[in-house]
C-alpha cells in the first residue's frame, strides 16, 4: 500500500512505502537437500586376491542381493546363485538380505568373492532323489527279466509282507514327492549341481539293495510272523504321520517368499507336541519309520540304511540345534537335537 506524502518547500510529492505499516518479508529460503552418501564396493577372489569388479555409487540401502546382480552383469558366467560373497577370505558368507550400510564397512567395501559351483534347485534335487527309489523298488516288486533269473520273470511273492513293504516303501516316497511340490518351503533355493550325483547314488543304491533282498524268490518272513508285521506297521505309520505333521508345522512358521526363521513350538495337533523334547522331531520321526519298516520286513540292508540314515539325520539335527541356540537367546533350555534327553 502507498500513501501520498507532503511535499517539502520546493519539492513534489513522493510516493513510497511508509515504513513501519507492514512487516518486512523475509526471502524465502529453499530447503537443503542431504546428500546422499554412496558407497564403493570392491570384490576380490577370495583366494587370489585378484580384483574382480569394482562398483561405484552403490546406495547404502542395497543389499548382497542386489550386489550379486551388479556382479553378475560384469562377470555373466558368475550367476547370483552361485556367489558367495564373505567380509573375509575365509569367513562365513553374507546373507543375500544383509544390508550394506549395516555392514562393518566403510564406504569403501572390499568383499571377497567364491565360486560355489554350479547350482541346482531344491526341488529339482529332491524331486530327482525320490523318484528314483519309488521307481526302482517297483522294479525288483514286479521282478522285471534280467533280476532274478527267466523262471522269476514277473512273478509275485507268496508272503504277504513282500506286498505290505512295497505299499509302506511307496507311500513313503510317494509323500515326499508331494511334500516337496506342496509342503516344503526352502531357504537356500539351490545347492551344487554336483551334490545331487552322491545323493542320487546314496538314496537309488540302498533302495536297489534292499528291494533286492525284500523281493527276491527266497524271502524269509519276519520270524514273529504276522504280530512282528502289524506292530512294525503300526510304528511306520505313526511316524509317517507325525513326519508329515511336523512339516506343515514347519511351513506355517515360514511366509511364502520369506527367509523368517522362528522358534517352532507345539501346535494343536498332538504329533507336534515332540517339539517340547527335541529340535528336530521331523527326523525322530523319519528314524522311526525306518526302525519300523525294518522290524517289518527284517532284513539286513533295511537295517543299514536306517543307522546309515540315523547317523547323517543326527549331524543335521546338531547343525540345526546349535543355530537355534545361536540366533534365538530365549530358546527352550531343555530340547534336544532328535533323541529326548540323549542327543
Amino acid at each position: 500500500m502507498e500513501v501520498a506524502v507532503p511535499p517539502r518547500e520546493g519539492g513534489a510529492v513522493s510516493a513510497g512505502p511508509v515504513l513501519g505499516l507492514w512487516p518486512p518479508v523475509a526471502p524465502s529460503r529453499r530447503p537443503k537437500r542431504s546428500a546422499v552418501l554412496f558407497f564403493e564396493v570392491e570384490i576380490l577372489d577370495a583366494r587370489t586376491r585378484d580384483k574382480l569388479c569394482f562398483l561405484d555409487k552403490v546406495e547404502p540401502q542395497a543389499t548382497v542381493a542386489d550386489i550379486k546382480n551388479l556382479f553378475s552383469k560384469a562377470h555373466p558366467q558368475w550367476y547370483p546363485a552361485r556367489q558367495s560373497l564373505r567380509l573375509d577370505p575365509k569367513g562365513r558368507s553374507l546373507k543375500d538380505e544383509d544390508v550394506l550400510q549395516s555392514l562393518p564397512v566403510g564406504t569403501t567395501a572390499t568383499l571377497y568373492f567364491r565360486d560355489l559351483g554350479a547350482q541346482i534347485s531344491w526341488v529339482t534335487v529332491f524331486l530327482t532323489e525320490y523318484a528314483g527309489p519309488l521307481l526302482i523298488y517297483l522294479l525288483f516288486y514286479f521282478r522285471v527279466p534280467f533280476l532274478y533269473g527267466p523262471r522269476y520273470d514277473f512273478t509275485a511273492s507268496r508272503h504277504r509282507v513282500v506286498h505290505l513293504a512295497c505299499c509302506c516303501h511307496s507311500f513313503h516316497y510317494v509323500k515326499r514327492l508331494l511334500e516337496t511340490l506342496f509342503v516344503h518351503r526352502f531357504s537356500h533355493g539351490t545347492m551344487p549341481l554336483r551334490n545331487i550325483f552322491k545323493n542320487c547314488t546314496y538314496y537309488w543304491g540302498f533302495a536297489a539293495w534292499m528291494a533286492y533282498y525284500i523281493n527276491h524268490p527266497l524271502y524269509t518272513p519276519p520270524a514273529y510272523g504276522d504280530e512282528q508285521v502289524k506292530l512294525a506297521l503300526a510304528v511306520f505309520l505313526f511316524c509317517q504321520l507325525g513326519n508329515f505333521s511336523i512339516h506343515v508345522a514347519l511351513r506355517n512358521l515360514r511366509p511364502a517368499g520369506s527367509k523368517t526363521r522362528k522358534i517352532p513350538y507345539p501346535t494343536r495337533n498332538p504329533f507336534t507336541w515332540l517339539f517340547l523334547l527335541v529340535s528336530c522331531p521331523n527326523y525322530t520321526y523319519e528314524v522311526g519309520s525306518w526302525i519300523g519298516f525294518t522290524i517289518m520286513t527284517q532284513c539286513l540292508p533295511v537295517a543299514l540304511f536306517s543307522l546309515v540314515g540315523f547317523v547323517q539325520m543326527a549331524i543335521w539335527a546338531q547343525g540345526k540345534h546349535r543355530s537355534y541356540l545361536r540366533e534365538f537367546r530365549d530358546y527352550p533350555p531343555l530340547r534336544s537335537p532328535i533323541i529326548p534327553f540323549l542327543l
